[in-house]
């Protein structure tokens, strides 16, 4: 119990008008609030309201209360800001709960929760009449915002109206002493949601080498023995996924030495509520090859939802009667997203039926319906701190503070690893991961996405922002809304993303590193140091331009972005000898060579494709940033090779590492390394140079190539060496999937500017 002033036996009595705003709703707020109105001995009622929870309290002790709020919160609350007020006495005598109010939303909804420890016990307590129920929570635990369609939260406007309480359970609803009081989703084997099989019959098939679709919080996984490599190889086949990495689960903090070593800080980032993917090392001969082929990590997650924790008992050949949740389980389920054919995760039970019957052998569904999907949020350690590879379950919708106000803007994000930022005063919300905006699922879901969002956040937006590159379907949405368009160029949105979630403010240099984005000339860029001030950005350096040999194949094909390297040094010859199964690498490397092919590109991704191919890692991709992820992989410690760069007037040229790759041909691990320190050696020293011309020293790190976690932290320790000061990407991913959260920031600068 926190420490509280002890209370004044002659204290006069007084009224609070209080309101409370933040994540204050499905957290358990009000059956908070009313016990500690009633430990105080105080009067007055609580109720949610669009724009917060509003509470009125009187009594000699309104000072106690007022202070214990903040102490003593739900574990799931987030309080921004309390604003108070004293006001008449009123004379009341009791503390009530009153009905919801409705209104213009100025409150949210919080993310979903792992379950927790007391409801994993009722799960195995033969007592309990949760006993192996697959949906019990309660105001600490449980689905939230997939299951949300409108604010305020009430069971009315959620996907568990359609199941009218027991009398168990509502007098679970409205008892104060039971911690289920005012629990949005509460329910029970005898009215709540069912599962489609027992989950004994889950277990077997999955032990049977089965592929099972499982519908779960905020979409369907497809689950397999991580351990059996001939139903991980069915998997693959069926969902046409050769190299991608799968997932795994675990049953829990003890069963991840099973699998991974995992850090202090990866142990911590795993177990958090929000319960994510997190990239850790694998133990060696332990999965099936085909979980992460080609990688020396895997993504591990642990059980989070009651029907995981049913499964790994039921695999374990344990009865669920007293079985003990945190117990090691060797058992490794592979569980990855049930999406086919790049579409996004299938949540509809019919839709699983007609999408995924060819991929599954048995589909299990349920009858809560999901009102948003969310896909498992991913992560890693980068320089001791959680980041976001993929950021969805768990964390959204929880805003990112903005340092100043401006128009609600909606900002679309780009092409691939598509978000959508909504913003309400000094709030962002950014949307869970949409995806490549490549099929007409995906855009369908892209639009659900952005009408749900304007809905929960209650805003209308008055500006619209997208990427200066016309041919992403992001950018052809912006004019449909008949609002005014604001274009940012790809690069800066990275900067301004990682320089405003780090609540900087003012002018700051950037290195942004990607695999494409339209420059201001009409270029490809994505190796850039830029220096963005309020809404405008200027380009102070780059990489050293690389054919690119095809155009956007050569993003698909790294033998070709090596055969373009090997001709901008002068050696066409040496095409045919290091793709000698490519006939047409010596064509394609005469006409870079005489000019007949222009295309080239400033891009990091594609320099790091050319090297991967020069290397031998990856000819082909697979999946986006499959060569990049392999010869990551490769590195045992980065060493800086002398001389391997070039840096004048802005321009950083890694033509002396090609060129020694060319000479040598260094074993891959080795050429991995010196790949890795030259890079970062050669972009501290971009830095430096842009610090030396602007007197900046904040460099923040964006684009998809800091999701490589050598590069990062390379990149973090030796810009603190050089007395500059490295932002890196914490509440966001560095990549696209950050993007539309910068494109908010730059666009409202620019239109309260003008």
């Amino acid at each position: 119990m926190t420490a509280v002033p002890t209370p004044n036996a002659f204290a006069s009595v007084a009224r609070l008008f209080l309101k409370v705003n933040g994540a204050v709703q499905g957290v358990g707020m009000r059956p908070f609030v009313h016990r500690l109105a009633t430990e105080c001995g105080l009067a007055g009622y609580v109720r949610n309201g669009a724009d917060g929870v509003t509470i009125e309290v009187e009594g000699a002790r309104v000072e106690e209360f007022a202070q214990r709020l903040r102490l003593e919160a739900p574990p799931l609350a987030r309080i921004d800001t309390v604003h108070r007020q004293e006001i008449p006495v009123a004379g009341e005598s009791d503390f009530i709960i009153r009905e919801s109010l409705d209104g213009e939303m100025m409150t949210r909804i919080v993310a979903d929760a792992a379950t927790c420890d007391a409801c994993l016990a009722e799960l195995f307590e033969p007592a309990s009449r949760y006993f192996a129920y697959p949906f019990v929570n309660c105001t600490h635990c449980g689905p939230r915002y997939t299951i949300t369609r409108h604010l305020p939260y009430d069971r009315r406007q959620t996907s568990m109206a359609s199941f009218p309480m027991c009398p168990d359970c509502a007098t679970a609803y409205t008892d104060l002493r039971d911690r289920r009081f005012h629990a949005e989703p509460v329910a029970c084997p005898a009215c709540g949601p069912k599962l489609s099989h027992p989950v004994s019959e889950i277990a077997a098939a999955i032990r049977a080498g089965r592929v099972v679709a499982l519908k779960g919080i905020g979409g369907f996984h497809l689950v397999c023995d991580g351990r059996n490599a001939e139903a991980v190889a069915a998997l693959r086949a069926r969902k046409a996924r050769e190299f991608k990495p799968f997932a795994v689960m675990v049953a829990n903090r003890s069963s991840i030495a099973t699998v991974a070593e995992a850090s202090p800080e990866e142990l911590t980032l795993c177990s958090s509520i929000a319960r994510p993917i997190v990239l850790m090392q694998a133990k060696p001969g332990v999965l099936a090859p085909a979980v992460s082929p080609g990688l020396s990590r895997v993504g591990v997650m642990l059980a989070y939802a009651p029907v995981h924790h049913l499964l790994f008992a039921a695999l374990a050949d344990h009865a669920f009667s007293g079985h003990d949740p945190h117990a090691a389980n060797d058992f490794v389920l592979v569980a990855t997203s049930a999406n086919p054919g790049g579409e996004p995760l299938v949540v509809d039970d019919e839709d699983a039926t007609r999408r995924l019957a060819g991929i599954a052998d048995m589909i299990v569904t349920h009858d809560r319906a999901i009102v948003v999907r969310a896909d498992d949020s991913v992560t890693q350690i980068i320089a001791g701190a959680p980041s976001f590879l993929r950021r969805a379950r768990g964390y959204v919708p929880e805003p990112v503070t903005l340092a100043e106000d401006g128009p609600a803007t909606l900002a679309l994000g780009a092409h691939l690893k598509s978000t959508v930022t909504l913003t309400r005063g000094r709030e962002a919300f950014v949307s869970q991961h949409v995806g490549d905006l490549d099929t007409a699922e995906t855009l369908k879901f892209y639009r659900e996405t952005i009408a749900h969002l304007i809905d929960i956040v209650g805003v209308k937006p008055e500006l619209v922002a997208s990427d200066l590159h016309p041919d992403y379907r992001s950018s052809q949405l912006a004019e449909t809304f008949g609002l005014p368009v604001v274009c940012i160029q790809h690069h800066a949105a990275h900067v301004a993303a990682v320089a405003a979630e780090a609540d900087h403010t003012g002018p700051v240099l950037g290195l942004a590193l990607d695999g494409h984005g339209l420059g201001d000339d009409g270029g490809a860029w994505g190796g850039e140091l830029l220096v963005v001030d309020g809404a405008s950005h200027r380009r102070l350096g780059h990489l050293a331009s690389l054919p690119l040999p095809g155009g956007d194949r050569a993003a698909r094909e790294p033998w070709r972005m090596g055969v373009g390297a090997l001709a901008s040094l002068g050696r066409s010859d040496l095409a045919a000898v290091f793709f000698p199964d490519r006939p047409l690498a010596g064509p394609i490397a005469d006409r870079v060579a005489s000019g007949a092919d222009r295309l080239s590109t400033t891009s990091l991704g594609r320099l790091f494709d050319a090297v991967a191919a020069l290397l031998g890692v990856r000819a082909v991709q697979d999946y986006e940033g499959q060569a990049a992820m392999e010869l990551e992989a490769l590195v045992d410690q980065p060493v800086a090779l002398a001389g391997g760069f070039t840096l004048k007037d802005g321009t950083l040229s890694f033509v002396p590492l090609l060129t020694h790759f060319a000479a040598t041909r260094p074993d891959a691990r080795v050429g991995a390394s010196l790949f890795h320190g030259t890079l970062v050696t050669g972009f501290t020293a971009l830095a430096r140079h842009g610090a030396a011309v602007t007197g900046l020293k904040s460099i923040a790190l964006g684009g998809g190539c800091l999701m490589n976690r050598v590069l990062a932290e390379g990149l973090s320790v030796a810009l603190s060496q050089s007395n500059l000061t490295p932002l890196l990407a914490r509440r966001l991913p560095a990549n696209d999937g950050g993007l539309s959260f910068g494109q908010a920031v730059l666009a409202r600068r620019a239109f309260s500017e003008t």
